[in-house]
């Protein structure tokens, strides 16, 4: 159980009772794609560069209550330099390695950091954001000595709990929000986590896990580190998910558990059998999205249960719901029923509680945001807004059985959520609708069988339409944002679904890509949509 109130003080507790337990491990794939060392890394071991980070950013005069953005895609130095930084009282911004230059300006000008460490290919792009967006923004690669702070500006100081982090996540308007992450945010994760029951209990006796999810994100940042940290075990990250050596890997780390997303599985179906299928010592999964029609036969092929959970970037572990009790119910996209400690209402659009509807939720007990993100940075209007009535509003529509088991339905916020990344189709529209041959554009999410759901693109064009240009307007809005924001199927339409006020009805254009999706005219561009190389 952790006791201590920051991550920092929980390392340091675990490296003192477990000194030589393997803490991070770097597998041979991982450390050739990155060019940095393999092997494992003691608590101990650790513990040590971890003070001699902070001793350097201590003496570079950087003060608690600043921000420092984290470039370093899945490399095991970001959580020492996290640890670093928070043993000071310093918050991380963790950067996308995807996102283009407007989102990287966008943010450096909203989060307002003092420090950016980042992989060297990236740190004149970085610099070159920071001047756009109109910072001083001192920029510096992974390795090389801190420059000197420049100014004693503490824009994250708070009252009370400390931020630990600030993470940005699309929602339903055009800008990514920033949210809060405190100490207690991340402490409340590695206690949820390490004192979970059913099948994926923890022990202390050196669980090892395994994560090809993104580090950016709180899946891999406070759920599978604070796990390890809280029952002193290893942690593995993959640079990402690689399919055909996925078992491999797993094998190579010892992995008891490991994390994973519905495209996971489903890729991993997608191969033939093989003998060694459950050549491992994984234990089980934890994660969310696999698709129903698969969860019987993966359990059944590769011999571990996966708990799905629910859960949101907002709600922390103080917020999370998981699958994770027997008997659990295979195939049918369940995801458990709130513990003790947390309370949830289904609502219909009238407020009224129901039994299919948006899914509400808070902490039991005196505080109702225990365990929850503190609140969206410089956007108090839709702190309100999320909290309003003293319950979470998550946005996703979910289904309660009679027992009391929930399954989710769909989401009501108008999101699209591509292999575990939430995008705004506001922001994807923000950004088509500058292209010079489109009149009018609107974008929604159709079913993917591997990715879950994929961005639809219905355009009105000022031209003639043809393939090419479809493929023309894809390649242009991969310069403009992330690539898995961009279109991955493109339909022209003459006009789109719109109110007598020219007010879009999105449920209308929903219909209308479902019945375009397999439409002989509409463009496939799924195969354009590729991550750059660093």
């Amino acid at each position: 159980m952790i006791t201590a109130d920051t991550v920092y003080g929980a390392f340091c507790d675990s490296a003192a009772r477990w000194p030589t337990r393997p803490f991070l491990n770097v597998l041979p794939e991982t450390a050739a794609i990155y060019g940095i060392s393999e092997g494992e890394l003691s608590y101990a071991e650790a513990l040590a560069q971890v003070n001699a980070y902070a001793s350097e950013i201590s003496a570079a005069g950087y003060l608690k209550g600043q921000r420092v953005m984290l470039l370093l895609e899945n490399r095991s130095a970001y959580f020492l330099l996290w640890l670093a930084l928070n043993a000071k009282g310093l918050s991380v911004v963790p950067v996308n390695p995807d996102l283009r230059a407007a989102e990287l300006a966008y943010m450096i000008a909203h989060a307002e950091p003092v420090l950016a460490i980042s992989i060297d290919s990236r740190c004149d792009e970085l610099r070159q954001a920071a001047s756009d967006a109109g910072s001083e923004l001192k920029v510096v690669a992974l390795g090389q000595p801190l420059p000197a702070a420049a100014t004693d500006i503490c824009i994250a100081a708070r009252d009370g709990d400390p931020e630990a982090a600030l993470l940005y996540t699309s929602g339903t308007t055009g800008n990514p929000k920033g949210c809060i992450l405190t100490n207690a945010y991340f402490i409340e994760a590695g206690r949820w986590y390490s004192t979970a029951t059913g099948i994926c209990a923890l022990n202390t006796d050196g669980e090892r896990m395994i994560t090809p999810l993104p580090i950016f994100h709180m899946n891999a940042m406070a759920f599978s580190f604070m796990a390890m940290v809280a029952v002193g075990g290893c942690l593995t990250a993959l640079d990402r998910f690689h399919p055909r050596s996925w078992w491999a890997s797993v094998r190579a780390s010892g992995a008891t558990c490991l994390h994973y997303l519905g495209v996971m599985p489903s890729m991993l179906m997608g191969a033939a059998p093989a003998d060694d299928d459950k050549n491992h010592t994984v234990r089980f999964g934890f994660g969310a999205g696999i698709d129903p029609k698969l969860h019987d036969a993966f359990e059944s092929r590769f011999g571990f249960p996966v708990s799905e959970a629910w859960a949101m970037t907002e709600t922390g572990a103080g917020g999370t719901i998981c699958a994770n009790k027997e008997p659990r119910i295979i195939g049918k996209s369940a995801i458990g029923s709130p513990d003790e400690n947390l309370q949830a209402r289904l609502v219909d659009d009238m407020g009224q509680d129901c039994d299919q509807g948006e899914l509400l939720v808070r902490a039991a007990g005196p505080d109702p945001r225990k365990g929850f993100f503190a609140g969206y940075f410089k956007n108090e209007t839709a702190t309100n807004e999320a909290w309003e009535g003293g319950w979470f509003h998550t946005g996703d529509i979910v289904r309660r059985d009679t027992d009391g088991t929930m399954y989710f339905v769909d989401r009501k916020k108008n999101v699209i959520r591509r292999s575990g990344e939430n995008i705004a189709a506001v922001e994807v529209e923000s950004a088509l609708a500058k292209h010079p041959k489109i009149a009018s554009v609107s974008v929604c999410a159709v079913p993917d069988d591997i990715r879950g759901d994929e961005v639809f693109a219905c355009i009105v064009p000022t031209e003639a339409p043809t393939p090419d240009l479809a493929e023309q307007i894809t390649q242009w809005c991969l310069t403009q944002l992330a690539y898995y924001k961009a279109p991955g199927f493109v339909a022209f339409v003459d006009s789109l679904p719109v109110t007598a006020t020219q007010k879009l009805q999105r449920a209308a254009l929903k219909t209308l890509a479902e019945d375009l999706l397999h439409a002989p005219a509409t463009v496939d561009t799924r195969h354009l949509k590729k991550r750059s190389a660093a």
